[in-house]
């Protein structure tokens, strides 16, 4: 479990490099800014724990399993966002008068379609690493 932890929390980290890299991008930079937070890494390797989530709604229409990714991230970064405001004073991501689809500065609504998607791609991946390292036991 270890393993996937510390392997979840590089893609995570490597994802969100790419992802704001691109969004600099679009927004008319060729510098191409790309950065993250180090208190991601731990927050990425959680997925490990969202394993069994999907093992559970395998079978449930892929929308809907969209739906639900979406909605667990949100819950996720809700919750993370709020703990470290609680314990360093602030949120390194803290979408406070960024957009009007900010929740408390933690989390983004119109970033459902993203978290959507990529709980999708998490499901192929969790399932190649099964296929490559064997199931993870989630106590």
């Amino acid at each position: 479990m270890a393993g996937r932890f510390v392997l979840y929390g590089f893609i995570g980290w490597i994802a969100e490099v790419i992802f704001t890299g691109t969004s600099s991008f679009l927004a008319g930079s060729l510098r191409l800014t790309a950065y993250t937070y180090l208190w991601m890494f731990p927050i990425y390797g959680t997925a490990v724990f969202l394993e069994p989530l999907h093992d559970h709604i395998r079978d449930v229409p892929w929308p809907v399993r969209g739906f639900i990714w979406a909605g667990a991230i949100f819950v996720i970064e809700y919750l993370a966002g709020g703990l470290l405001h609680l314990l360093i004073g602030f949120c390194p991501w803290d979408y406070t008068g960024t957009t009007p689809f900010s929740v408390g500065g933690y989390i983004r609504l119109d970033f459902l379609p993203i978290w959507f998607a990529g709980g999708l791609i998490f499901e192929r991946l969790h399932d190649y690493l099964d296929t490559r390292w064997g199931k993870v036991r989630v106590r």
